[in-house]
C-alpha cells in the first residue's frame, strides 16, 4: 500500500492519501498528521455526512485543530456513494439522496464497517499512530455507519455520535449495535433538526450501553458543527484519548 503526499497550505500539517481494496471495493482514504518525526499520537477516525466526502469541510474543521494543536493523527474515508468512489465526483443534494436510497435498503452497513476495519489495520501500523488511543467522530451519516463500527471494534476508546435517530427507516440495526458500545460517548443533537425527531435521537442515545455517555443539545438546524458544538468535539476527544 503506497501513500501519496498532497500539497497543503499549512506546512505544519502533513496530508496523504491511499486507496485499499476491500472485498472488491475501492476504499479511498485521507490522513492528516504532524510532520514526520513526531512520536506516536492518538488517531481520530472521522465519518463525513451524507452529502460530503473524505475532505469535506466537516472533516477539515476537526482534522486541522486536532493535528495543529494536539499532534493527533486524523483519517477519513469516502462513504459508499461518495467522493472518489463515484465515477464522476459530485457532492450535495443529489449525493445525499443516493445515500438515503442506499441506506433504506439496509444493505450498506457491513461493507462500510469492513472498509473502516481494514483502514484501521493499515493506520495502526504507522509509526506516528498510537493504536491504543483511537477515537471516532461522526454525526448524521457518520453515526449511521460509525455507531456499528464503534460497536464492532473495542480498539475505539471514545466516540462522538449523534444527529441520527430511530425515526430514520432501516435504523433498527443501530439500536442493536448500541448495546455493544461501552466506551465514553458524546452524543450531539440539534434543537431544530429538520431530518430527525428529538424522540428518535433520544431513543438511540438511551440504547447506548456505555455508563459514560453525555447527551448534549445545541441550537440550530441539521448543519455541520460550529462554535460550541465543534469545540466540545475537540475537547471530548482530547480528554479521552490523550495519555496523562
Amino acid at each position: 500500500m503506497n501513500m501519496t503526499e498532497l500539497s497543503n497550505a499549512d506546512v505544519s500539517i502533513r496530508v496523504r492519501e491511499f486507496t485499499l481494496t476491500v472485498e472488491g471495493r475501492s476504499v479511498p482514504a485521507r490522513v492528516w498528521s504532524s510532520n514526520p518525526g513526531a512520536g506516536p499520537a492518538p488517531l481520530v477516525l472521522v465519518g463525513h455526512g451524507g452529502s460530503g466526502h473524505k475532505a469535506s469541510q466537516l472533516v477539515i474543521d476537526i482534522a486541522e485543530p486536532l493535528v495543529r494543536h494536539h499532534g493527533f493523527v486524523v483519517a477519513a474515508i469516502d462513504g459508499p456513494v461518495h467522493g472518489a468512489r463515484r465515477a464522476v465526483f459530485d457532492d450535495g443534494v443529489a449525493v445525499r439522496q443516493e445515500f438515503r436510497d442506499l441506506w433504506a435498503t439496509g444493505q450498506s452497513i457491513n461493507g462500510m464497517v469492513n472498509d473502516w476495519l481494514a483502514v484501521i489495520d493499515v493506520l495502526s501500523n504507522l509509526p506516528e499512530v498510537d493504536a491504543e488511543a483511537i477515537g471516532w467522530y461522526g454525526i448524521s451519516m457518520g453515526t449511521a455507519y460509525g455507531l456499528p463500527l464503534v460497536a464492532a471494534n473495542p480498539k475505539i476508546k471514545a466516540a462522538v455520535l449523534g444527529m441520527w435517530g430511530t425515526s430514520r427507516v432501516a435504523s433498527e440495526r443501530l439500536v442493536v449495535d448500541a448495546a455493544d458500545i461501552h466506551c465514553p460517548v458524546l452524543f450531539q443533537q440539534k434543537a431544530a433538526d429538520e431530518f430527525f425527531t428529538a424522540q428518535g435521537q433520544s431513543e438511540l442515545f438511551d440504547a447506548i450501553a456505555s455508563p459514560n455517555k453525555i447527551h448534549r443539545l445545541y441550537p440550530g438546524l441539521h448543519t455541520d458543527p460550529k462554535d460550541d458544538q465543534l469545540r466540545d468535539i475537540e475537547a471530548f476527544l482530547v480528554q479521552h484519548l490523550r495519555h496523562n
